[in-house]
């Protein structure tokens, strides 16, 4: 046998990315959803299990250091996200009643404080027995830099300078203790091996921070790294710090140029290509039939207020008063995606091109899942389509994003999975207990192993 056949065949990794009731922007008036979700736990707890039941990697939800709203006070009143939980602490309720799925927790390099996060998450990974992720985020948003004390939000160049940093803290704070610094003899009465505990003493150009930090080293060694961007900037730091990255893309070769891409950064830092995993968005519309999927796809766009669907474009068209323009014709003039991280408008801009929407079909596509890849079919088409891109060197899984929840989460466990384990693309049980393990990713070694340890 070769060394190839004994090698075991590459599987898709599959996370759930939560928004409370669901992806589409109308999602919240939907019959089947639950109105408060945001904030019942009852609903999370569901959710997370659910998504145990059909063996995937992971759960996510994206976070803001501020709220979340975009248009006038007429689209403002209409939003279904304005409340919503902080993610560690739900991450930290829903490992209680899970056993093998991991948790994926937004939190902001631009501002938080590395020496508290880093306790937060090496907490999590130990209360969840080593199924605890991070997503970096610099923070995009500008309406949240008044809850800091800050006059201004800091530009993008500035914030992901001190990302890299500041991930690199994170790193060496949980680090802090070596994986046997704790010894707990009873009999003698050696609680642990003081040779075994490291001050950071880190002076950088954006952070000083002293440490250690005051919990031993995580399970899994460092909580996976997540990033989501996929600007420039984006990219450089996911390929110097991520395990995983989180993107946006509405066609298969756009889809294998980033792969490609961001691959091929990795060796510049010393790392392999399989140290990445690239997990594209996408949310599935699932129907037993495709005239069942498409009215259901009919019956949520059917809910969307024009005044929230323009506001899902105002973004990309600063400065214009969207309310004046024809629903049903092609927005007047499509701008240049604005310099900086913002990567979405990118992928947004060149969707209106190419599709030549209305502004009504443009931002009935946004409202599903705000620019990712919407989906519309049976499990079969839909199981062609992940197929299609997995091996096709454009993803090595998806963040499956449901448009209304519970039901959709639900339809894809039920009606998506088993057709992929079918295929023998996906996993019939967890390989392991740590989320780490369950991605095929390695634990890495303590910054203060000894040589021969790390390479190990």
């Amino acid at each position: 046998m070769t060394q190839a056949q004994l090698q075991p065949l590459r599987k898709l990794r599959l996370g759930a990315f939560i928004m409370a009731t669901g992806h589409h922007i109308a999602a919240w008036r939907h019959p089947g959803a639950q109105a408060d979700a945001g904030v019942n736990i009852d609903h999370y707890i569901e959710l997370a299990q659910t998504a145990e039941r059909g063996l995937f990697d992971q759960v996510f939800v994206a976070d803001s250091p501020g709220i979340w709203h975009q248009g006038d006070r007429e689209s403002f009143s209409r939003q279904g996200r304005l409340s919503h939980f902080e993610p560690v602490t739900l991450w930290a309720a829903l490992s209680a009643v899970t056993k093998h799925i991991g948790f994926v927790a937004t939190a902001s390099t631009t501002y938080e404080d590395p020496y508290l996060l880093a306790r937060k998450f090496a907490s999590l990974d130990h209360i969840s027995k080593g199924r605890a992720a991070w997503n970096v985020v610099t923070t995009s948003a500008e309406n949240v830099h008044g809850n800091f004390g800050l006059d201004a939000h800091p530009d993008p160049a500035l914030r992901y300078e001190r990302a890299h940093e500041f991930v690199d803290v994170v790193k060496g704070l949980w680090d802090s203790f070596e994986d046997e610094a704790f010894i707990r003899d009873k009999a003698s009465g050696v609680y642990f091996d003081p040779d075994k505990l490291h001050a950071l003493n880190h002076i950088g150009k954006h952070l000083k921070v002293k440490g250690p930090l005051n919990i031993e080293r995580p399970p899994q060694g460092h909580p996976v790294i997540v990033q989501a961007g996929s600007s420039e900037d984006g990219k450089e730091l996911a390929a110097a710090t991520a395990e995983a990255i989180f993107t946006a893309w509405t066609s298969l070769a756009e889809a294998q140029a980033f792969y490609k891409d961001v691959k091929g950064r990795l060796a510049k830092y010393g790392r392999r290509p399989d140290q990445l995993l690239v997990l594209p968005g996408i949310s599935p519309v699932i129907g037993r039939t495709e005239e069942e999927a498409q009215a259901k796809w009919a019956e949520l766009q059917a809910l969307i207020h024009p005044s929230v669907g323009l506001a899902t474009l105002a973004p990309f068209w600063p400065g214009e008063d969207l309310s004046k323009w024809d629903l049903d014709a092609r927005p007047p003039y499509i701008p240049e995606p604005p310099k900086g991280i913002h990567s979405r408008a990118h992928v947004v801009l060149e969707l209106a091109r190419r599709e030549r929407y209305t502004v009504r079909q443009l931002y009935e596509y946004l409202a599903g899942a705000r620019g990712h890849w919407v989906v519309v079919g049976t499990p079969v088409q839909i199981a062609d389509r992940i197929q299609e891109w997995f091996e096709n060197g454009a993803a090595d899984g998806f963040n499956i994003m449901p448009p209304v929840l519970p039901q959709s989460l639900n339809e894809f466990v039920d009606l998506v999975v088993p057709e992929l384990q079918k295929r023998g693309l996906f996993r019939t049980a967890y390989e392991g207990t740590t989320l780490r393990e369950n991605l095929g990713l390695e634990r890495p070694a303590s910054r203060y192993a000894e040589p021969q340890a790390k390479a190990a």
